[in-house]
């Protein structure tokens, strides 16, 4: 492939090297090679020896932008990956011990005239509605009835106001995008890395070398080794910030289990004494894991409550796994790109793994750059990953903070522990008046914010003014008709099982 020039002068990238497979380095490598096709050339190494770490198995809707971007068919990547559908996430036990809540994908209620829904809903709930928030939400309803529905286009329907994602088998899905990325010319070499070579000069990466010899010489190169982080942290030295002193969870202990005979449209999440416990429910399995943290519980109790909280029997030995919550200090240095668990950690309570892959991918995509490499488009990269991880960080730490109905020390010491103060002006701002300080970029939305919020037991104790413009019956009468919308749309709609099988097909 002969090198190309850009209007600037400056000499195009014409190869991309990937170091490690697994869920990061196939999505990047299929990303990469259906945008540019010919014009870039994309290899990427991994070993059979090594394993992926697949404890991502639950997605959120921005899934949906990366499936359009790389063209995949929704059917067949339902069965190639053992795939469900997913509406929500249920906390169980969070606040304290018997309370549930799910954070609904989608929105809650419809769009109104004159200010946001849940002002609305505050303002009728002040003056005596009884009806819950997630009255109002039809992801909440299906999901709790087993139920499944796509949403619609047509902005007057009930059903516009759907969202979903996925669960599906990591393992599977790395296997579905390598036969895609093979298939639009990416080229694969099996290996573990032995050396790197650098420029003298720049510092940049010019090759990788295995251990049976073979050079990977390229011009960028993106760094999916998972926590080992090997040129990132390895090589560019990026250095790391360590957040576990406001989420102490530091290990993990996973296991499949025997599918049950109804799989569920959400992922569960189980608060346990020292951790939480989550349940992904496959078409041929269970995924299960527990998420704990190392200062308050052992790995053999750990291993323990897990085995002990299983709906179907283990399908295999339990698998261990550490970490440290926290991300790198810069993502990208000189020619190295790092994304997935490379770039940082942040554990899956809200199922946020996969969605910074392709967050990372859109942005590279977004920065690509010339040969030099510009100091300034890896700022860039490094100043909006960074924001994505602090506002995924602050939605983590709220779960862990607010539960004052639960008493052992890993949660009384994150209901007494130091906040960040991004975290804390929006629980006070939200608390007085009912806003949501949320940016234009942030990851979770409204309706996020309001779930957790609320479910966690952070109550608004006032709303937006302009409520009170609109005329309180007017108000209460609109909001019962949103709500038995809602509950009619949901009776409506096929189980999510049936719905399931009709798209993929039962065959």
């Amino acid at each position: 492939m002969g090198s190309r020039t850009g209007p600037d002068g400056e000499e195009r990238i014409g190869r991309v090297v990937i170091l490690g497979g697994g869920t990061a380095g196939w999505m990047a490598a299929t990303a990469l090679a259906r945008t540019f096709g010919r014009h870039l050339s994309v290899t990427l190494l991994e070993s059979d020896e090594i394993g992926i770490v697949g404890v991502g198995e639950a997605t959120i809707p921005t899934i949906h932008w990366f499936n359009q971007l790389i063209g995949l068919d929704e059917p067949a990547f339902l069965r190639a990956t053992r795939a469900t559908f997913k509406l929500g996430i249920e906390f169980v036990d969070w606040t304290r011990p018997g309370h549930r809540y799910l954070h609904p994908f989608g929105q809650y209620g419809v769009p109104l005239p004159g200010v946001a829904f849940h002002h609305r809903w505050l303002k009728a709930r002040a003056e005596g509605l009884d009806l819950p928030l997630s009255a109002f939400s039809l992801a909440t309803r299906l999901a709790l009835e087993n139920r499944f529905a796509k949403p619609a286009s047509d902005p007057r329907s009930i059903l516009s106001t759907l969202g979903y994602a996925y669960h599906f088998d990591a393992s599977l899905y790395a296997r579905h995008l390598r036969a895609l990325a093979e298939a639009a010319g990416v080229v694969r070499v099996e290996g573990k890395l032995a050396t790197v070579e650098r420029h003298p000069e720049t510092g940049f990466v010019t090759a990788l070398t295995t251990e049976r010899g073979d050079r990977l010489a390229g011009e960028l190169f993106v760094d999916c080794s998972g926590f080992r982080a090997l040129l990132i942290e390895g090589e560019m030295q990026a250095g790391y910030d360590d957040w576990s002193h406001w989420l102490p969870c530091d290990r993990a202990v996973a296991v499949p289990s025997a599918r049950i005979a109804e799989t569920t449209p959400y992922t569960r999440s189980t608060a346990r004494p020292a951790g939480w416990q989550w349940r992904i429910p496959l078409q041929h399995r269970t995924g299960n894991g527990h998420v704990y943290a190392s200062a308050f519980l052992g790995d053999d109790e750990a291993a323990a409550t897990l085995l002990a909280n299983l709906d179907g029997e283990p399908l295999a030995e339990p698998r261990f796994l550490r970490f440290t919550a926290g991300r790198r200090r810069c993502a990208w240095i000189g020619n190295v790109v790092a994304i997935g668990l490379s770039a940082g950690f942040l554990e899956p309570l809200e199922s946020t793994s996969i969605h910074l892959i392709q967050s990372g991918i859109a942005k590279l995509l977004s920065l690509f750059p010339d040969r030099g490499c510009d100091p300034a488009l890896a700022a860039r990269f490094d100043a909006l990953f960074t924001a994505d991880m602090d506002n995924i960080k602050d939605l983590l730490i709220l779960h862990y903070h607010a539960t004052e109905g639960r008493s052992e020390p890993l949660w009384a010491h994150c209901q007494h522990m130091a906040l960040p103060e991004t975290l804390v002006e929006r629980e006070e701002q939200y608390r007085r008046s009912g806003r949501l300080m949320i940016g234009a970029d942030e990851l979770f939305r409204d309706a996020s914010w309001l779930a957790v919020l609320n479910g966690q037991g952070i109550l608004a104790e006032g709303y937006h003014p302009v409520a009170d413009t609109i005329d309180a019956e007017v108000n209460r009468t609109q909001l019962r008709r949103i709500s038995e919308a809602v509950a009619q749309a949901a009776a409506a709609q096929p189980g999510h099982d049936k719905a399931l099988a009709e798209l993929i097909g039962s065959s």
